[in-house]
């Protein structure tokens, strides 16, 4: 990574101008991007880059915007070969005071764009989150595709009645009492 005094991957709120913006960029050193494909289950995340700027946003908001770009190796979900994507995608978020932590089992968020801001607007989990966002779900080697599945054999018989020889079987069998 870049120097973490001048760039730091942890944005103390308390900190922050909000009058100008807050430049930063991150460049995962490669030990870092190996953790992170481990993390996110890639064969290898051989680039990654994350940069942008934070800016105040309405009276007691933070507005995030950047550009993510990435090169990862994923396997091919038909074939399992190793499969290349060129990754670049625009990062968008809106911190807000105003937005309490969820509370239940199943809530729906307003908004995915917008944040909880607590004490700390951490970049390093902004970055992970996108890339997880932004990866090909079904990546496919090139010429790979599905067969179709063989169909059930005709003479399979009658497979709704799991008992049906049974009664064959304890035919002239006496029963107890």
């Amino acid at each position: 990574m870049t120097d973490p005094d001048k760039h730091p991957q942890r944005l103390r709120v308390a900190h922050l101008n909000p009058n100008a913006a807050t430049p930063f960029h991150l460049r995962p050193a490669e030990e870092v991007r190996a953790a992170i494909a481990a993390e996110l289950g890639l064969d290898a995340l051989s680039r990654l880059d994350f940069a942008g700027q934070l800016r105040g946003h309405g009276t007691d908001g933070w507005l995030l915007t950047g550009t993510l770009t990435a090169r990862v190796t994923q396997p091919c979900v038909v074939t399992l070969k190793p499969v290349k994507s060129d990754i670049t995608d625009q990062v968008r978020i809106q911190f807000t005071p105003h937005l309490g932590q969820p509370e239940g089992d199943e809530v729906e968020m307003p908004d995915e764009t917008l944040e909880p801001l607590g004490n700390f607007i951490d970049l390093s989990a902004i970055m992970v989150e996108a890339l997880s966002l932004a990866l090909p779900e079904y990546p496919r080697a090139k010429g790979a595709a599905l067969t179709a599945a063989a169909p059930p054999p005709e003479d399979a018989g009658d497979t709704r009645r799991p008992f049906a020889g049974l009664d064959k079987l304890l035919g002239d069998k006496p029963r107890e009492s």
